[in-house]
């Protein structure tokens, strides 16, 4: 284990773990802003009342006394002797964020029942013990998943929660006092067994290695609840789940042991916005055995080497917690740990507030386009067992979009399923989609979905306790389609009037009014497109007007940021001079799908598949912003006002995309509506560690540019849910 006060490095037979980047101890400041967090954590109700713990003991208590009496009643029918079944016992073990201390009000309790080698796991645990639970008035909801990677039996014992796994030891006898957290506990135990074992020894294991168990509770309640508003805790899903996030939250106390919990969380997200990853996080060096267990080790193990965000467990059998992770949604966390750097480097300033930090994620106004996935059955029963089953596929449609797609998209799945209140036994599950801003421009090329899709429902099908009434069906929304039972209350909020490159279209516009798109511009100026002319005064407002003064189509759009004003310019005058050429009314083109470059296109009209020509509909008369100026596709939320704009920390770039005319002089200045980074160097890193270490997340800056891609769902156009 590392020597938190003596800052060197600590070698295993893997990996280096470095021992604390700076002892120092808390400023006032530090103070401050650890109480006003304190005070946030109590007003979002994340504390349980002592009335609800006491019933947590006692559940626990009375758990305990029913397995005891469960392993006598086995010990006695198998035909052992009466002295064995006196001395029979069974142990109730606590893990989870019960045991580490962060759960919160109607929080379920991971629990793990130690019992004797003679007692198993599908005959008596599943069978014996599963009767016994059942007949109990004080359980319901009763739940044994036999076939899950770690067994579990899920229940309610009066109104808590429970989810009980199942180890059996080599032992005769469970001594009350047994230590699982030893090694010697996993000597001659399956595979099952020692995974089930693995969730009380690495809890207890992070308890022993963090230096300051309050500071670290703190902290990790925050970064819960920061993961929960942000959309970014679900590990079935391909983000963080509990154990991950307090691996990390772990590591950060390492590294700064004598810190309170807000600089703790401010450090956090200093440190993990820049961590090259794929380097694995680990709490102490990989431990060896004689065991034989496997141990994660990407110099042996091909899969390992697969892992995109490894965070490793301390306990032997050393495991990836996090090899759920994808390249979507590796980069939907760490865009998230770039926002809250920001926002912490904000309040140091004297600016912002750890409510900015912990707005919530605004996941349905975030894309324009999403996939809906409806799932059904016929009673609750059934759909609890198909649920559990297409969550665990939907992580798997991810990594087949990111490889048929070849990395062009991004993938956000969101943590959590919808049900509509209209219709019983009924659940949607929605995935965001948008460009992914490191792929090549595809210039153009159309890419079909549809395979992809019916790939995922196909393994989908492949449910083995699947019934005819379990139903899956996969179709195309747009942000503007979406039902209404995804949005707070069932109610849709107003149609945002912002869009992309901070163009903005007024809600209504008067008869015989040009219609206008605000631009930042420095001074007055026209230009002629064949017969049209583009007004800009000094206000910033852009018009296009036909040669008799009136008003035919405006689709001035800023998605060109590289060229700004003058480059959209040339591409209408393009675009007039083919379509128009030798005609003298002076009417503007409407561009087809094919001609609006820089917008992400998708073909979701049945029939339509293949035409890349079909008109925009015409704005004349109309308030209703066109798709292809709906939205802006940046996933994260802009950060409030109240956060600093001065500086390097943060600074708003109104003026960073200029573009001069050769001829005449006349700059255009376009408003990106973005803000731009400072950058920092890796000093508060491990330096020894991350040297020789690939980085697979880019740390550049730049403007997404949205290039010309159509998806095509043509497949995937809303029906009656059918099976196949």
């Amino acid at each position: 284990m590392a020597s938190f006060g003596s800052g060197n490095a600590v070698t295993g037979s893997y990996g280096v773990v470095i021992g604390p980047i700076t002892t120092s101890g808390p400023t006032e400041f530090d103070v401050a802003q650890t109480a006003k967090l304190e005070k946030l954590l109590a007003d979002a109700a994340l504390h349980e009342s002592r009335g609800e713990a006491i019933k947590r003991e006692e559940v626990l208590g009375g758990l305990d006394q029913i397995v005891k009496i469960w392993v006598k009643n086995v010990t006695r029918a198998k035909g052992f002797n009466e002295q064995l079944v006196q001395e029979a016992n069974a142990k109730i073990f606590t893990f989870g964020s019960y045991r580490l201390g962060v759960h919160g009000p109607g929080a379920d309790i991971d629990t793990l029942c130690v019992g004797p080698r003679y007692v198993t796991r599908n005959e008596d645990f599943f069978g014996e013990l599963h009767d016994m639970l059942a007949e109990m008035p004080e359980v319901q909801d009763l739940h044994p998943v036999s076939d899950a990677h770690v067994p579990v039996m899920k229940f309610k014992y009066n109104g808590i929660s429970i989810d009980l796994l199942y180890a059996n030891v080599a032992m005769w006898s469970i001594p009350e006092d047994l230590d699982v957290s030893r090694e010697s506990i996993l000597q001659n135990v399956d595979e099952q067994t020692a995974l089930s074992l693995n969730g009380c020894r690495v809890t207890d294991q992070i308890l022993h290695l963090v230096p300051n168990i309050q500071n670290f509770r703190t902290a990790l309640r925050c970064m819960r609840f920061w993961a929960k508003c942000r959309g970014v805790y679900s590990n079935v899903m391909g983000f963080l789940g509990g154990i991950n996030w307090a691996l990390l939250v772990a590591r950060i106390c390492q590294l700064y042991p004598n810190a309170l919990p807000s600089m703790l969380v401010s450090r956090f997200f200093r440190v993990f916005k820049k961590w090259h990853w794929p380097y694995p996080v680990m709490l102490c060096p990989l431990k060896e055995s004689s065991l034989g267990f496997p141990v994660w080790d990407p110099r042996k193990n091909f899969k390992d080497r697969q892992h995109l965000m490894p965070i490793i467990t301390p306990a032997y059998p050393c495991m990836n917690s996090s090899y759920n992770v994808s390249n979507s949604t590796l980069s939907i966390m760490v865009e998230e740990f770039k926002r809250g750097h920001k926002i912490c480097k904000a309040m140091e300033k004297g600016c912002g507030s750890w409510k900015t930090l912990f707005e919530r994620f605004s996941f349905f106004e975030a894309y324009k386009h999403y996939l809906q996935i409806d799932i059904s059955a016929e009673n609750d029963e059934d759909l609890r067992k198909w649920k559990g089953w297409v969550e665990s596929r939907i992580r798997l449609l991810t990594l087949k979009i990111e490889r048929d797609m070849a990395g062009v998209l991004r993938c956000h799945p969101y943590p959590g399923e919808f049900r509509d209140k209209n219709r019983r036994f009924h659940l949607s599950y929605f995935m965001g989609l948008r460009k992914n801003t490191e792929a090549d421009d595809q210039g153009g090329e159309q890419i079909d979905m549809r395979r992809t899709v019916e790939d995922f429902k196909g393994a989908v099908w492949k449910y083995i306790y699947r019934k005819p009434t379990m139903l899956i069906h996969v179709c195309h929304a747009k942000r503007k389609n979406l039902p209404d039972f995804v949005f707070p209350g069932g109610v849709r909020p107003p149609q945002p009037v912002k869009v992309s490159g901070g163009c903005q279209l007024p809600a209504k516009r008067r008869k015989n009014e040009p219609s206008r798109v605000n631009i930042v511009a420095p001074k007055k100026m026209k230009l002629d497109v064949a017969g049209a002319e583009i007004s800009v005064d000094e206000s910033g407002s852009v018009a296009l007007c036909g040669g008799n003064g009136e008003i035919e189509r405006n689709f001035l759009t800023t998605q060109n940021h590289e060229t700004g004003l003058a480059g959209v310019a040339l591409d209408l005058k393009r675009h007039t001079n083919n379509k128009h050429k030798g005609e003298g009314s002076g009417k503007c083109h409407q561009p087809s799908v094919a001609e609006c470059t820089g917008n992400l296109i998708f073909v979701d009209q049945a029939g339509d598949h293949g035409q890349s020509n079909k008109p925009i509909s015409n704005l004349q008369g109309s308030s209703k912003v066109p798709d292809h100026l709906e939205d802006n596709l940046q996933p994260m939320d802009r950060v409030e006002n109240d956060v600093a704009t001065e500086g390097s920390l943060m600074q708003k770039s109104t003026t960073k995309h200029q573009t001069a005319g050769a001829t005449g002089g006349t700059t255009v200045v376009g408003d990106t509506s973005r803000y731009t980074f400072s950058s920092e160097g890796i000093d508060e890193l491990e330096p020894v560690a991350l040297a020789n270490f690939p980085s697979v997340a880019s740390e550049t800056n730049h403007l997404p540019q949205k290039p010309r891609i159509r998806l095509n769902f043509t497949s995937l156009a809303k029906e009656t849910m059918k099976g196949s």
